[in-house]
């Protein structure tokens, strides 16, 4: 092959024939995505069938593939999705659906805004204090510390509470939180001396008893979010341990995951224990997540007792954890749209998808079936179908939902998937016994058009 690289054109001739992008982009990086395509042909000659080519093919090779990096480079890492996965809190998506609304304020703070300072006395301001209040208000708690996510949260708590002492867990909450990021890591990092108590399926509170001695910092509990433990399981009540707990003053710190606002059973879901329960049980140190079941940016939210709030406000590690004035603001803005209830749906675009039902899903269906046009050998139609919630929360509660079921002469489910993926807006949906569906759950009204226009041109 060493022959062939010969017929590789100088950097210098590749430059002259792309030097119309040079108002796309600099020339120092239109030479260096000249450099990367070279060493592509390089190292994958077989693949370019370089032996195949003479000077001018290659130029042409070589011009086409730097004018897909420099387009890779210019158009926008993140793009807009349609989501047909009937997952709502979908991780790989974004997690938590924001709204059109909420992303337009950022004008509103677009170029200076006063994260830190205090429009009252004119002095330096704490970034904390736009979102404290609010917290205090929806929880009932003393204080309250955001980070950048929960499981910062986590470590926030158990290094500023428990460096170097013990924390009593129990083995059946010794959770991985995805990403193979675990309890056991999460607690080493953060400096605690994890002690295991009882076992995967039951956890007496006499285990807790035992445990605590004059090194224990505090009991950690883990609220299973994002799993189920069912059959010959038991363990103590929460309400339990925070008495044990405050029996011995040992403190607790509870990893509250999603982290409900409201009862969740107005939206049809089994109940799971809000964030308000747990301040009036007394709990110390109570940490959630923003883009769960808050309907946020992501950032973890840790509310509680001001003694201890206090103390992770002077740890060091804050400022690494910090959020930025983005995710505040939207935070503030999510977390007012729970100080009235009744228009929760309207303002908090996670709850509107929450509260569809089917009768929503089959009108939003037909909406989108009535305005395809396919040839008779093709078939769309309206199924029953489940939807999830996602991101760990509810998991093995299903949702029901509608699907639109596609039947498409010739072209595989696979196909058809990879059809979407490639569209201007990605649409994505699922496959399921080699049929192709998107969920109607996670359709936003707005992407009517675009859907079904997307299907008609395919």
């Amino acid at each position: 092959m060493q022959e062939h690289f010969t017929k590789i054109p100088s950097v210098d001739s590749l430059l002259c024939k792309l030097s119309s992008n040079k108002s796309k982009i600099d020339q120092k990086y239109i030479k260096k995505c000249i450099e990367n395509s070279i060493n592509e042909i390089k190292k994958n000659p077989k693949k370019y069938k370089l032996d195949q080519l003479n000077r001018d093919d290659i130029s042409e090779l070589i011009s086409k593939l730097v004018l897909r990096q420099v387009d890779s480079l210019l158009n926008p890492v993140l793009k807009r999705i349609i989501n047909g996965t009937g997952v709502i809190l979908h991780t790989g998506l974004g997690r938590a659906p924001l709204g059109s609304e909420l992303l337009n304020s950022f004008d509103d703070i677009s170029v200076f805004t006063n994260l830190e300072i205090n429009l009252n006395s004119g002095k330096r301001g704490q970034r904390l204090d736009h979102v404290i209040p609010l917290l205090q208000t929806l929880t009932g708690a003393e204080d309250a510390v955001i980070t950048n996510n929960n499981a910062a949260a986590t470590i926030l708590c158990l290094n500023s509470i428990a460096n170097r002492k013990e924390v009593i867990i129990s083995r059946g909450e010794l959770v991985e939180i995805g990403g193979s990021f675990r309890m056991p890591e999460v607690m080493k990092s953060s400096g605690a001396k994890m002690v295991e108590i009882g076992a995967t399926n039951k956890t007496h509170l006499m285990d807790y008893e035992e445990a605590i001695n004059d090194k224990t910092a505090a009991i950690m509990l883990v609220h299973p979010s994002n799993f189920e433990i069912t059959g010959f399981a038991q363990k103590p009540k929460t309400k339990e341990i925070v008495q044990l707990a405050k029996s011995n003053n040992v403190p607790v710190i509870y990893d509250l995951g999603s982290g409900a606002l409201v009862n969740m059973e107005k939206y049809g879901f089994y109940h799971e224990p809000t964030v308000t329960e747990m301040v009036e049980l007394g709990i110390e140190l109570i940490s959630f997540s923003g883009d769960k079941l808050l309907g946020g940016p992501q950032a973890g939210i840790i509310v509680g007792k001001q003694d201890y709030i206090s103390k992770l406000k002077k740890n060091h590690l804050l400022r690494a954890l910090r959020c930025d004035k983005i995710t505040i603001h939207l935070l503030t803005q999510v977390l007012q749209s729970f100080l009235h209830e009744e228009t929760l749906t309207k303002k908090n675009l996670t709850y509107n998808y929450f509260s569809r039902n089917t009768d929503f899903l089959k009108n939003l269906g037909e909406k989108i079936t009535n305005k395809i046009k396919l040839p008779a050998k093709n078939n769309i139609s309206i199924v029953e179908s489940e939807g999830r919630i996602g991101s760990g929360a509810y998991p093995t509660f299903p949702v029901k939902s509608l699907s639109i079921k596609f039947d498409i002469a010739d072209l595989s489910a696979e196909k058809i998937a990879r059809k979407f993926r490639h569209n201007d807006i990605p649409i994505l949906g699922y496959i399921d016994s080699n049929k192709f569906f998107i969920n109607l759950l996670t359709i936003h009204e707005n992407d009517i058009n675009i859907l079904t226009n997307t299907i008609n041109r395919l």
